[in-house]
């Protein structure tokens, strides 16, 4: 049976998705609810999976990554094997921040960071070129980013249940 979330619910996973660090008796005065049940709440919505992890998102730039880089990769045959063999090498690589499996005009996408355009070259030419199977790489260097959320819209939550 699937667990149906209410209006505090989704009110409470707004606010861990601003800051999963906020004392529980603080998230508890936001959503109007004692400490206790807020707890539970909480603990519910993390058993029923709706809560992945709880993270600490880094400044780039501060940590020295401040160029990221989206790179298309088409394989030359896409059959489960390889798909599921450049997966598992990609999922290995500390530089490869997301990957996407994609339709349309080239297989993967991948979102990089790196310090600098030599690393990026070194990432090319000791790593990603030496896959076997890869037919075309395409790289595309942000200038600025324009916006990042981490945050998910919610409100269709509550669309579901018709209120």
């Amino acid at each position: 049976m699937a667990y149906l979330l209410d209006a505090i619910d989704k009110k409470i996973l707004e606010i861990l998705q601003q800051d999963a660090t906020i004392p529980n008796i603080e998230l508890a005065e936001k959503v109007c609810l004692s400490p206790s049940p807020c707890s539970r709440r909480v603990k519910n919505l993390n058993e029923q999976g709706f809560i992945k992890r709880a993270v600490t998102l880094l400044e780039p730039e501060k940590v020295g990554l401040p160029v990221s880089v989206f790179i298309q990769v088409t394989l030359n045959h896409q059959v489960k094997k390889e798909l599921q063999d450049f997966e598992s090498v990609i999922g290995q690589w500390p530089e490869v921040m997301e990957c996407y499996l994609m339709t349309g005009d080239f297989d993967y996408l991948l979102r990089v960071v790196v310090p600098n355009l030599q690393a990026y070259q070194e990432f090319l030419d000791k790593k990603l070129t030496e896959l076997p199977g890869i037919d075309h790489i395409k790289s595309s260097f942000s200038l600025k980013q324009v916006r990042y959320r981490t945050e998910l819209p919610l409100d269709q939550l509550l669309e579901k249940k018709g209120q």
